[in-house]
This record gives structure tokens, C-alpha cells and sequence, in this order.
């Protein structure tokens, strides 16, 4: 009996063995070598091949219409983009401001042009008026968008510069430099603020000289009060004063600007509530103190 299982065994174990290797198939030597050239040739291939087509295609013909809009613009009106931008943060470069210059003035009256033929209307005087207009609106949007973002970020500027130099005093009087003092802030504070301080700090360390590096920061915010703190730092280093006094000085300067505001929009307040009061407010208490009396006095007339 053994004699005939002992067989059976071996020949049910070696058939496993082999069907078990046989559904793993090894690939080829032709097959690898096809793999081997396709990973090669992709290899091989320049960057701008395997970029996407967007990139490839569409934005250097994009590129290319902004630089001849660039081209037929004035250099000081281009220079005034590019300050209006930096003192933006950089949302976007100067030709895709261009791109969306061009776009906001051609789309809307495209549209509308486009609604009026579908319609079946006439292009009289009104339409073209219509157009003009709304060519004029499409060209103002992008720069009225840029003039707020720039008033948006010189405002939160602003509005953190005291507590900063609070900080760069106290940072100062306690032993660092001044380097190490606006390191600190940057990286204790977030906002604009932090983030220009952060790129003046950068430039310092790349070798600029810091005089140079602080009048450039005054100049890409365009804040007044930011201006005059570095006019004081550049000039307390040059003259040889103590720093910290100046920073003691300019901090009590710039507290007192902030109150100054502070009540300088509080006065303003009463003037900016008139017209709202004047066109929803007191239509409103009108209607909701003379109603009934308008009511009854309809009444009185229709009944006699």
C-alpha cells in the first residue's frame, strides 16, 4: 500500500509545483527589453515635452499678447503697474495684470453684443452708448481691484505697525540686536507686516546692507508711518544714538497716531450715518408712525 502512495504523493506535489510556477509567467527578455527602452526614451525626453499643454502652448501665446499690450503701453504707466503691485503682495505678474486688463475690457461688452444679436435688436445709439460704457467699466475693474487689495494691505500695515515696534522696543531693551528683534516679530506676528519683515530679513542675510534693505521696505509698503520708522533707524545708525531710545521714541509716536485715528474715524462716524439714516431709516419710522394715522384719516374722508 505504501509502495503505491508514496508515488502518488510525489507525482500530486510536483503537478503543484509546477502549475504554481506556471501562473507567475516571468516576462520575457523581449518584453523587459521593450520596457527598459520605453523608461529610456521617456528619460530622454526634454522638460518641455512632458510639461502640461496649458504650459507648453497656451500661456506663451498669452505671454507673447501681453508683452506687445506691454509694448504699445507707456513705460511710466507700466512702472506705476508694477509699484501697485508690489505694494499689493505680488498677487499675480505684470503680464497676467495686462491678460486681465484685456480680458475685463472685451468681455463684458462681448456679451453684451453677442445678447444683442441673439435678440435681434438693432445696434442704434443707445447699444453703442451701452458698449462704450461698458467698455470703460470693464477697463476700471482691475485697477480698482488692485488700488483696494493695495489699501486693504497698507491698512493692515497699519494696523499692526505699533504693537510690532512694542515688541522690537522690548526685544531690543532686553539685549538682541536689531536683526534678531525684527526676527522675532516676524515670526511671533503674521500679516503683511510679518511677511515684508520676513523678505527684509531675507535680503540682510543674502549680503544687502541693511540700510538699504530697510529704506526698500518703507518704499514696497508705501506706509507713511513705516517710512518714517526706517527714515529713524537709518539715521540713529548713522549719527551713532542709541537705538533702543529711538525705538522707545517711535513707539510712543506711533501709539499716539493710532489713538489719533482711532478718534478721527469716531468723528466720522455721525457724517457716514446721515445717508443711511436719511434713505432707509427714517422712511421706515415714517411709515411705521404715520400709517396709522394715514390709515384712519382715509378712513374718516371715505366714510363722510
Amino acid at each position: 500500500m505504501l509502495t503505491v502512495l508514496i508515488p502518488l504523493t510525489v507525482f500530486a506535489t510536483v503537478v503543484t509545483l509546477v502549475t504554481a510556477l506556471s501562473g507567475r509567467r516571468q516576462p520575457s527578455a523581449l518584453e523587459r527589453l521593450n520596457v527598459y527602452r520605453a523608461s529610456a526614451a521617456a528619460a530622454e525626453l526634454p522638460p518641455e515635452v512632458t510639461d502640461p499643454f496649458a504650459e507648453r502652448m497656451v500661456w506663451p501665446v498669452l505671454e507673447g499678447l501681453a508683452d506687445r499690450l506691454a509694448a504699445l503701453l507707456p513705460s511710466s504707466l507700466l512702472e506705476r503697474l508694477d509699484e501697485q503691485l508690489t505694494r499689493a503682495g505680488r498677487p499675480m505678474g505684470l503680464r497676467g495684470l495686462l491678460l486681465l486688463w484685456t480680458a475685463s475690457a472685451l468681455a463684458l461688452p462681448a456679451v453684451i453684443l453677442l445678447a444683442l444679436l441673439v435678440s435681434g435688436a438693432a445696434l442704434d445709439s443707445l447699444g453703442r452708448i451701452l458698449v462704450v460704457v461698458t467698455i470703460g467699466l470693464g477697463a476700471a475693474a482691475p485697477y480698482v481691484w488692485l488700488n483696494g487689495r493695495v489699501t486693504r494691505r497698507q491698512q493692515a500695515v497699519v494696523r499692526s505697525l505699533p504693537d510690532a515696534l512694542d515688541m522690537v522696543t522690548t526685544c531690543v531693551e532686553a539685549g538682541l540686536g536689531l536683526d534678531a528683534a525684527l526676527a522675532r516679530v516676524a515670526t511671533r506676528t503674521q500679516g503683511p507686516l510679518a511677511e515684508e519683515l520676513t523678505r527684509t530679513l531675507r535680503e540682510i542675510n543674502l549680503g544687502r546692507q541693511r540700510r538699504e534693505a530697510l529704506r526698500d521696505l518703507g518704499d514696497r509698503t508705501g506706509v507713511t508711518d513705516l517710512q518714517t520708522f526706517v527714515n529713524a533707524i537709518i539715521q540713529a545708525e548713522q549719527m551713532g544714538v542709541s537705538v533702543g531710545q529711538v525705538l522707545r521714541v517711535q513707539s510712543d509716536q506711533m501709539r499716539i497716531k493710532r489713538r489719533q485715528r482711532a478718534e478721527q474715524q469716531a468723528y466720522k462716524a455721525p457724517v457716514k450715518m446721515i445717508f443711511p439714516l436719511v434713505l432707509f431709516i427714517f422712511p421706515s419710522l415714517f411709515v411705521v408712525i404715520l400709517g396709522p394715522a394715514a390709515i384712519e384719516v382715509f378712513r374718516t374722508f371715505s366714510s363722510g
